[in-house]
């Protein structure tokens, strides 16, 4: 004599069979049947709209008169380590299963984080950074070198411009500058830096920035120690510039550097920005109206040495040696 043996519970290929079957017009009892379950679990396989799914109903634990005690000591302090919770609660159990619970209930009772992103007003700032390519240049008769490249980033259109320099000297660093808030024809604001020896560190600053600063009529400000979220604009370009400019590009020297970045800006400056959903040469007018004018000039600029001429008649000048007329 065969018996049948009804299952209580199915599996999610037998709930789309079941409601594959019943939509062909095979009748439910005839199901229930042919799979060995009953017709009242048939029925509800084929009213459900969502699949099965086993769930065991939960039941108090020994954590549970705890709990209240537990999240008024997370409420005052939400970094307190569960050792010390365990002994403010007399707990008895095992640590470790009241670490798992803490866990659980920790994240609910930390404040909110503050994050958010920064709106930037038109004209108000452009971030700089300086940029090394990982690609030695060639210097001519020199060997060849990893130069730093000064990037210059409008905060408002996100319009972006960089070109290599010698050195990270405050003269090349200050040169560097006029020359990129030339191709902007405007100067914002405020020219945001992080702690880059050749500008000033902390509450000092290099000699003669604070001139080029005053003759441009912007602020100059200067970011505390890890903080490059200040500057995530400029430096997300860094990272544009090595996986879009970099790849596969050969130089001959800073100059052919130079002329090939610029060619690429030109193009890189049309892309639609995703943060912004415009394209910085879309933006950049509005921008530059906020903007105050470029100076006609700004003086002191360059290098400037003064030594005593010695015996020889020779002047070394960055590590080379040139000769000056006794007259």
């Amino acid at each position: 004599m065969n018996t049948l043996r009804i299952r209580s519970v199915i599996t999610l290929e037998d709930s789309a069979l079941i409601r594959r079957l019943v939509k062909d017009g095979v009748p439910k009892s005839r199901i229930a049947c042919d799979l060995g379950i009953s017709r009242t679990t048939v029925v509800k396989a084929a009213a459900s709209t969502t699949p099965p799914k086993y769930e065991r109903k939960q039941q108090a634990t020994a954590f549970a008169p705890y709990e209240d005690a537990v999240r008024c000591l997370l409420k005052e302090t939400p970094t307190i380590p569960s050792t010390v919770i365990a002994e403010r609660i007399g707990w008895t159990g095992s640590v470790r299963w009241l670490r798992e619970h803490v866990a659980k209930i920790r994240p609910e009772m930390r404040p909110a984080d503050p994050a958010d992103r920064i709106t930037w007003l038109p004209g108000d700032a452009a971030q700089c950074d300086l940029w090394f390519p990982p690609q030695k240049i060639p210097l001519g008769q020199d060997p060849a070198s990893l130069m730093p490249v000064l990037v210059m980033t409008l905060a408002h259109s996100r319009f972006m411009a960089a070109r290599m320099i010698p050195s990270r000297h405050t003269e090349d660093l200050l040169l560097g500058m006029w020359d990129l808030l030339q191709q902007f024809e405007r100067v914002p604001r405020r020219l945001i830096w992080d702690n880059e020896t050749g500008i000033g560190r902390g509450g000092k600053r290099a000699v003669g920035v604070e001139q080029f600063m005053g003759s441009l009529g912007t602020k100059l400000v200067l970011l505390p120690p890890r903080d490059p979220e200040s500057k995530g604009i400029v430096e997300r370009r860094n990272d544009f510039y090595e996986r879009s400019f970099m790849p596969g590009r050969q130089f001959e020297s800073p100059q052919d550097f130079n002329e090939q970045l610029s060619t690429w800006i030109r193009q890189a400056k049309t892309r639609t920005v995703r943060t912004i959903r415009r394209s910085p040469m879309e933006l950049l007018d509005t921008d530059r109206e906020a903007m105050r004018p470029l100076p006609p000039a700004v003086f002191d600029l360059g290098w400037h040495h003064q030594v005593r001429l010695p015996r020889d008649y020779y002047v070394r000048v960055a590590t080379c040696d040139y000769s000056v007329a006794a007259e």
